[in-house]
């Protein structure tokens, strides 16, 4: 177990897309350091089941219905947030997803391939997908930044994704809004700088979430051909799991460990990117 980040307690960290796999574990392990966490989901119902977890353990959160395209849905839970916290000193941009208009059936194209090909994608599904990871985060750092600046060591950490390196197939959409979120958080580092406000991302490899387990686990729980790609993608051989998110997540979040890093974008693949496949 990690140790205890002193640092960190009683600082006040804002989730979006908080009740999400990996977001979820971020914010209990914040919250395990002392940290209270807002989190923000469209369904309060599964934001509050995160928070419930929280308490039972000890730790102090709120579970806040917002969407995260919706400027004037922000600024409420902004508001609420501070009027129950007081500040906010870390934003962390998890909202995201993918939608099935915006993939492609199969990996490269033919014509014959059956199935939904690049040009049957529609782009209201693609602009869906790309407001959804990038847009979002745009918005709520516009409307938590001035909080932000006015909290002590303020940081933002958004979530990228290994396809911002190198596009998967079958999703445009969400590859280009991943690409986006690193070149955002590099510009928002710059912008912000001088302020004491740092911006940082992580980009996690390859993990089971509820929104790709179908797509990587066939019904008998063995792994379908796209798994066994990423597998032997994957230096260290296996799926990520949430908990090897958590050492990064603290290292970002904590001005005493990383307080002279800012605008970089943190792999956390088991090797993926750094295999050439050879």
């Amino acid at each position: 177990m990690i140790p205890i980040h002193e640092n960190l307690t009683n600082k006040v960290a804002v989730i979006t897309g908080g009740s999400g796999v990996l977001c979820s574990e971020m914010a209990k392990e914040l919250a395990r350091h002392g940290v209270k966490v807002a989190i923000l989901n469209r369904t309060a119902e599964k934001g509050q089941k995160v928070v419930d977890n929280i308490k039972q353990s000890g730790g102090t959160a709120l579970s806040v219905s917002t969407d995260v395209l919706n400027r004037e849905s922000l600024k409420k839970a902004k508001d609420q947030i501070l009027d129950t916290f007081g500040s906010v000193n870390l934003l962390i941009n998890g909202a995201g997803g993918n939608h099935p208009d915006a993939i492609t059936d199969s990996e490269t194209y033919e014509e014959e391939t059956a199935g939904k090909s690049f040009f049957d994608l529609d782009e209201n599904g693609f602009s869906t997908v790309f407001a959804s990871n990038f847009t979002g985060s745009f918005l709520a750092s516009q409307v938590f930044g001035k909080a932000l600046l006015q909290a002590e060591s303020p940081a933002v950490i958004n979530i990228s994704s290994m396809s911002a390196f190198s596009p998967m197939t079958k999703v445009p959409a969400y590859s280009a809004a991943k690409a986006s979120i690193n070149n955002f958080t590099m510009w928002m580092a710059v912008h912000f700088a001088k302020t004491g406000l740092r911006v940082n991302a992580i980009a996690p490899g390859f993990f089971l979430t509820t929104q790709n387990r179908n797509l990587l686990l066939k019904e008998d729980g063995s792994y379908t051909d796209r798994s066994n790609k990423i597998i032997a993608g994957t230096p260290m051989k296996r799926f990520g799991k949430p908990a090897d998110l958590l050492g990064t997540l603290l290292w970002l979040a904590d001005e005493t460990y990383s307080g002279f890093v800012t605008g970089i974008t943190v792999p956390v693949d088991g090797g993926f990117m750094a295999y050439s496949g050879v």
